[in-house]
This record gives structure tokens, sequence and C-alpha cells, in this order.
């Protein structure tokens, strides 16, 4: 069944000849704009999934996974996925985020955009961040900000210096160093803390295998709270990532 589309300007119909195309002229754009774009995907296992210096998993493994979607002007969304354990706290089991933003730049580059935290089925403690980052060869730094850091009505920054460094036989060298403040982190926390963590990486065929070294301030956390829900303490950390489409060398 053909059903015609009749547009009126006042008194006078439009040709629907006109409306047909310009519906053909948007969709060719649409198909332009997808072809200039790239979707990818992720995947990895890591012993623990630790977050600014704190365990998400309760010092237990995690599967993580993620797909991105990024066009050459320089937009990007994409979504991300963990198992995580903070215990008795939230009935929480999963952590999805999703994110969006425009990168760019050549000799330095920068990034800007948006990421939405959720714990699908758990107590409300879903909560944004706005991040602004900028990069020179192998080192970058970023900003972080939540005006409502989980859920508590209070702000939080999170500032991070990173380096990442190629070295010989496909192995790399990562570090990291990051210092979380605010009214929020006063409220979890007490008091603002900092955390960093060295690691090497090896490139195998489509996978890599890391082993990093997370560690930071001790930090005070609610009485009763058992050590392995929420630890800030260090942790050697093993991981095997992949992503997609895989090579075909």
């Amino acid at each position: 069944m053909v059903v015609k589309y009749v547009l009126l300007l006042g008194n006078k119909e439009v040709p629907e000849m006109k409306l047909t195309h310009g519906l053909a002229a948007v969709a060719l754009s649409l198909t332009a704009f997808a072809a200039q774009a790239e979707v990818t995907g992720n995947a990895a296992v890591v012993s623990d999934y630790n977050w600014r210096g704190i365990t998400q998993t309760s010092q237990d493994p995690a599967l993580q996974a993620g797909i991105d979607y990024a066009h050459e002007s320089g937009f990007y969304l994409g979504a991300w996925g963990s198992n995580v354990d903070f215990g008795d706290c939230c009935d929480e089991n999963v952590e999805i985020d999703v994110y969006t933003g425009f990168r760019g730049g050549d000799a330095v580059t920068w990034d800007v955009g948006l990421v939405y935290y959720t714990y699908p089925g758990a107590d409300d403690i879903d909560f944004p961040e706005i991040y602004v980052g900028l990069g020179w060869e192998w080192l970058s730094g970023k900003v972080t900000y939540s005006n409502d850091f989980g859920n508590s009505d209070e702000s939080a920054f999170y500032y991070e210096a990173n380096a990442s460094y190629e070295l010989p036989a496909n192995f790399g060298l990562n570090a990291h160093v990051g210092y979380s403040d605010g009214d929020a982190i006063d409220l979890f926390y007490e008091d603002s803390y900092m955390d960093w963590s060295v690691g090497v990486t090896y490139d195998w065929s489509n996978f890599t295998f890391g082993l990093k070294y997370a560690d930071g301030s001790d930090l005070s956390l609610l009485d009763g709270t058992p050590d392995d829900v929420n630890s800030s303490e260090g942790v050697a950390i093993f991981s095997i990532s992949t992503s997609f489409p895989w090579s075909k060398e």
C-alpha cells in the first residue's frame, strides 16, 4: 500500500514530488554521514575492576565490554558495561556507562564529553560527569566534574594525568596518577584522596595482556565495611583485552 503525503502552505499544495526529493536528500545525507563513521567494539577480563583507586567488584574478577561509534568530524558516542559488587549497598550487579563527546587535534589532541553512569536494577545511584582532556604524544591529562556524584546531591572533581609509552617487541608502559576532591568525596571518604598505578602491556595477535599495580591513599570508609568491599588497598591487576573488528593480518 502506498500512502501519499500532502504538504500545505496556506492554501497551496506543494507537489508530492518535492517531498519525495526532500526525503531522498535526507537519506543520502545520512548515508554519507554513516560512510564517514566507524563502529568498533571492545571486550576485557580483569582480575579486579579498580576505578580511581577503589575496587568496584570487591576485589573479584570482572567481565567488561563496550561499543563505540566515531565520526571523522570528531563526534563519538558509546556504551560500556561491567559487573560490579558494592557489598550490601544498593542491590547493584551491573554498571553500564553511556557517553558522548567530541575529540580532535593533531600534535595536541583535545577531548570534551559527557558520561552517565547507570546501575540497572539498583537503588538510585546513577550520576553524570562532564570532562575535558588534552593530550600530547604519549602524555594526557583530564579534568572531570560531577554536580551529583553518586547521586549524593554533592559535587566532585577528578584530576588525572596519564602516560602510555610504546616499548620494543610489542611491549608498552603505562602510568597514571589521579586526585579526587569535592564535597561528595568528603561525604563518602571523609577527605580528598590520591590514586596511582603503573603497569606493562604486551600485544599478541588481536589481544593485549596487561599487568599493573594500583594503589593510593588509604581511605576512611563506613564502619563495618568488609575489607574487600570498596577497598583502596594496593593491588596487582591482570587483564586480557581485545577490540573489534579484528585485524586480518
